[in-house]
């Protein structure tokens, strides 16, 4: 996923950051990250606003799970430490 996601980020953003990215790739699989919201603030370098994309992939099937929930607040803990 690493080699996977190097060339969508057009910013320098901190370890932490590409971490975050990696889990949520590895869940949601890079095509869906390549047409995300997610990347395209990322790359304007609108960072918090990013880092809020992550809580709205939650769902499969159309219902809201738990586990995803935790898993992208997860996330997004880890994009902001």
């Amino acid at each position: 996923f690493e080699k996977g996601i190097i060339p969508l980020i057009s910013v320098v953003i901190t370890q932490n950051m590409f971490d975050a990215l990696i889990s949520f790739c590895y869940n949601l699989g890079l095509g869906s990250f390549k047409k995300s919201t997610l990347l395209k603030k990322l790359n304007f370098m609108a960072f918090d606003e990013a880092a809020n994309e992550f809580v709205k992939w939650n769902k499969a099937g159309g219902k809201v799970l738990n586990g995803l929930t935790n898993r992208r607040n997860e996330e997004a803990n880890i994009y902001f430490s």
